[in-house]
């Protein structure tokens, strides 16, 4: 019993001893299998990296800062080759823990989420990771712009995640940041400076975030890591006071110099030069009705600036002269009644006195900010009434006179024989057309240019912009009704007779050629026109495209909403760009072609009365038509006074001919 006993420990021993053995030999294998598998094998395979810098894998590694590191030191989950096509991501946080817990937003995005957030490769590349010293890395600052931009100037993303500034990158390489960085000045702000949160670029966060860097109310601080002086004014000044309050719309630097695509103040197109800051810095605010009244500011300063002496200079280009800044400082910018500002009146003189060496106390306190009507001595304003009612009884005076004297002119053109140029109906015509198309120019560009001066006049009061749209819409449609009439008119005896001398022909071409000759002095003789010279043809014929275009046009823009349901957005943009540049071409030949013709040329000066009464002179009429046929002749009318003894010299020479008329 015993010897069986024995037998079984003994056996059991060995059982056990062999077990071991095997577990020993297993974990050998194991490990040898592991450190089999080293840099070199990779190599065997993986000659060259795709998409980096086209290198060997040991070249590149050999210059990165993970020159030392073995390929399963980031690749652990290989364990055989050849190993699985798709691999685990690589986790940077086994060596970078601290970057690792810091990593968790850039920007609205958040790590492990999915979507676009950039991981450690894309910023600071694969195996061919350099020093942020050196000036090949992707994180160097002269490559920054680039390593971001492969995300910030993709249309794409910036698209999809409703990024607004999707140039940010190419304005920042033409800003004066950039165009430093790039020259290798590594004290110029790049893309990590402004928007890294306390001190690294592993946490951006959004700018409605309290902590992030860019966020409104952070931007000063972040300015002011390279711009200290800068940013010590700033916070001492009004407008830094206001952003330390928390005071919506109180302007940081952002506000005046721009984000991305700050450029060198000495720069014509920079925002706070000195030809512009006024324009285009200052003004946005200060003009504003909404700040004016929420700071309880008076409103108009820039427009009283404009109409000074410094003002005017600085719009014809002269940078000497004082401007915002020259007076209220740039960034330390104090309230008038704070002892310390530059304006505060104990201290105007040595402000003006910058510019102005020998100026007085008393004259640097003058009012400088003020328009007409405001703050004036009484002395100044009793002379400004005195000036506008002498303008407006002299002038008032002068066109009274001048007024007279023309209706006494057309009134001797009048009393001559009369030949007709328009029938009743033709003249009523006539009128409707005038009266619609000067009403049509005049509310048309009201609306484009609503804030020009005689737009306000006419249109300026409550409820006058809508009634320029009513009556706008009731000039076309007059003008659209004197169109039709004038299609039936065509169809009668007088309106075919009209058409058919209205056509152009080849006879135009030659009497323009004639003219051309005759007006340069190659030429002794006139065309000899007829009923219609070329010129009035060219007019009608533009009146008649000019009207279906304007009429066409006008009623898609009218009724948009309807048409808008069977026509593509295009037809509108078409339409609105023949409704604009044809009313500015119908406006310009009106003013260019026709008033010249028929009131500003010699020949018929002081004009052609036949807008009037529908008829003209016949020494006029044989002058410009001497080939026509008159349709109708009005003996001369009798005078009505003596002082109409002056004009009977032009009624003899009516009994010349033509050709003695011309002398």
């Amino acid at each position: 019993m015993g010897t069986k006993q024995s037998s079984k420990t003994s056996l059991m021993i060995i059982m056990i001893k062999q077990t071991m053995i095997v577990f020993i030999l297993l974990t050998t294998v194991l490990a040898m299998n592991g450190i089999a598998i080293e840099t070199a094998d990779c190599l065997d395979c993986h000659d060259e990296t795709d998409a980096e810098r086209h290198i060997a894998y040991d070249s590149s590694l050999a210059m990165s800062i993970h020159e030392s590191v073995d390929c399963l030191d980031c690749h652990a989950g290989i364990t055989d080759l050849p190993h699985e096509d798709e691999l685990a991501p690589v986790n940077c946080g086994d060596c970078h823990d601290d970057v690792e817990e810091t990593y968790q937003y850039h920007g609205l995005l958040k790590v492990n989420n999915g979507g676009d957030i950039p991981s450690c490769a894309d910023c600071h590349g694969k195996h061919d990771i350099l020093p942020i010293e050196d000036r090949d890395a992707r994180v160097n600052i002269r490559n920054l712009p680039e390593t971001c931009g492969e995300c910030h100037a993709n249309l794409d993303l910036t698209t999809k995640h409703k990024l607004l500034d999707e140039h940010a990158v190419s304005s920042y390489e033409n800003s004066v940041h950039g165009r430093a960085a790039v020259g290798g000045a590594y004290s110029a702000a790049t893309c990590n400076d402004c928007h890294s949160t306390d001190g690294t670029a592993h946490q951006i966060l959004d700018p409605s975030d309290l902590r992030s860097s860019v966020n409104h109310y952070n931007i000063p601080n972040t300015c002011g890591t390279c711009h200290r002086g800068v940013a010590a004014d700033y916070w001492e000044g009004i407008h830094g006071q206001e952003a330390k309050r928390g005071t919506a719309n109180s302007p940081v630097c952002t506000d005046c110099h721009g984000e991305h695509g700050i450029i060198a103040p000495n720069d014509p197109d920079s925002r706070v030069s000195k030809m512009r800051l006024a324009e285009a810095t200052c003004t946005p605010c200060h003009e504003s009705a909404a700040m004016n009244e929420k700071f309880d500011l008076k409103g108009r300063k820039s427009e009283s600036w404009i109409d000074s002496y410094h003002g005017m200079k600085t719009q014809a280009g002269d940078v000497s002269v004082a401007n915002c800044a020259s007076c209220h400082g740039v960034h330390r910018i104090l309230p008038q009644s704070d002892p310390g500002s530059s304006i505060h009146p104990m201290n105007l003189q040595k402000t003006c006195g910058s510019c102005h060496e020998d100026i007085t106390e008393e004259m640097a306190n003058t009012s400088i900010h003020t328009v007409p009507g405001e703050g004036q001595s009484p002395m100044a304003k009793m002379l400004a009434d005195f000036y506008f009612i002498m303008i407006v009884v002299v002038i008032g005076g002068m066109l009274l006179y001048c007024l007279v004297d023309l209706r006494k002119q057309i009134k001797s053109v009048v009393i001559k024989k009369q030949i007709i140029r328009m029938f009743p109906g033709e003249l009523v015509q006539h009128y409707l057309l005038m009266i619609s198309f000067i009403v049509l120019v005049i509310t048309g560009f009201a609306l484009r240019f609503s804030d020009a001066f005689w737009v306000q006049w006419l249109f300026g009061w409550e409820g006058g912009l809508p009634l320029r749209g009513l009556v706008h819409r009731i000039a076309a449609v007059v003008m659209i009704l004197t169109s039709v009439w004038h299609l039936i008119y065509l169809l009668t005896k007088k309106g075919k007779s009209f058409i058919i001398d209205m056509l152009p022909s080849l006879n135009d071409i030659f009497e323009f050629k004639q003219m051309v000759m005759y007006n340069i002095g190659m030429s002794k003789e006139r065309p000899n026109f007829g009923r219609f010279t070329y010129v009035e043809k060219m007019e009608y014929w533009a009146l008649v495209w000019g009207t279906i275009i304007m009429a066409i046009s006008g009623i898609s823009m009218w009724y948009q909403s309807w048409f808008a349901t069977w026509l593509p957005k295009d037809y509108f943009d078409i339409m609105l760009v023949f409704h604009y540049y044809e009313a500015w071409l119908a406006t310009l030949a009106i003013l260019v072609w026709h008033l010249y013709s028929t009131v500003f040329s010699p020949a018929v000066y002081p004009m052609n009365p036949s807008w009037i009464h529908g008829r003209m002179s016949g020494k006029m009429f044989h002058h410009e038509h001497p080939g026509a046929i008159p349709r109708k002749v009005i003996p001369v009318l009798p005078k009505t006074d003596e002082s109409d003894d002056a004009v009977e010299k032009d009624q003899a020479e009516e009994s010349k001919s033509p050709d003695q008329d011309l002398t």
